[in-house]
């Protein structure tokens, strides 16, 4: 697409949030849950069908000046030679789909995939993931388009994976990863990180049982902590922000 043909920005946001979005992605990675794959999105704040992400990078080395700001058919504004994510479509199209999130996380955790290819679901080992206790569905690319590259290439398998979300907030993708959403681009990364901490809890805590029961988070006792949650999540990104911070200094 042509600069001329470019769809038009939702208009200027404060740099300190560009600075933010490019923060999550440093985060995620020092966090174990992308490496030199995955990547983060945010939603424009005055223009819901407008979003943010990082040019084509790892997501380690992402910075503001890296954020190329995308319609909700993932067209690019600003790309300016740029290049971008080939499965950006993923975040475009949850954006239809769900007009109350607002930020996107897209990972291969490692943890996390085996719950993918196995008929063991992801359940809430502890209350900072208790918003897993609503329910993880797994998006099996090839019940609707059988043999793939696994990628969200298109909109069309957007469309699809965003279907399978549904109203949860996590979601996986069979032998490929993940997404976590939230109603802000904290609540994102927060989940996205203990997506992961919750595999690896699940892992060893079904190997300690031995087949034994679990006392996991029921639905309701994950409702119950899931709202308090979302605001003490706060102190885990204040730590992590200020990381970042103290590293490259934005």
């Amino acid at each position: 697409m042509s600069t001329i043909d470019s769809p038009k920005s939702g208009g200027p946001v404060d740099a300190a949030l560009m600075a933010d979005l490019a923060a999550a992605a440093r985060i995620l990675a020092a966090q174990g849950v992308v490496d030199g794959f995955g990547h983060v999105s945010l939603r424009h704040p005055q223009a819901p069908n407008r979003y943010f992400m990082s040019r084509s990078i790892a997501p380690a080395l992402v910075t503001p000046a890296d954020i190329i700001e995308y319609d909700l058919d993932s067209n690019p504004c600003n790309a300016n030679g740029r290049g971008s994510f080939l499965e950006r479509f993923i975040h475009g199209e949850i954006y239809k789909a769900r007009p109350d999130i607002n930020a996107v996380v897209h990972s291969h955790s490692p943890s996390v995939i085996p719950f993918g290819l196995v008929n063991v679901p992801m359940q809430a080992m502890f209350h900072n993931a208790a918003f897993i206790a609503a329910g993880v569905p797994v998006f099996d690319i090839s019940r609707k388009f059988g043999a793939t590259d696994m990628l969200v290439s298109d909109g069309v398998k957007g469309v699809a994976l965003a279907k399978v979300l549904g109203k949860n907030d996590i979601a996986l993708m069979r032998a490929h990863g993940s997404v976590a959403c939230g109603p802000t681009l904290q609540t994102a990364v927060f989940r996205a990180v203990y997506t992961e901490v919750n595999a690896r809890v699940q892992h060893w805590t079904h190997a300690l049982a031995g087949g034994a029961p679990m006392a996991v988070l029921d639905a309701e006792e994950g409702k119950l902590a899931d709202g308090p949650n979302q605001t003490a999540g706060m102190r885990a990104w204040d730590l992590w922000r200020s990381q970042v911070r103290a590293s490259v200094g934005w």
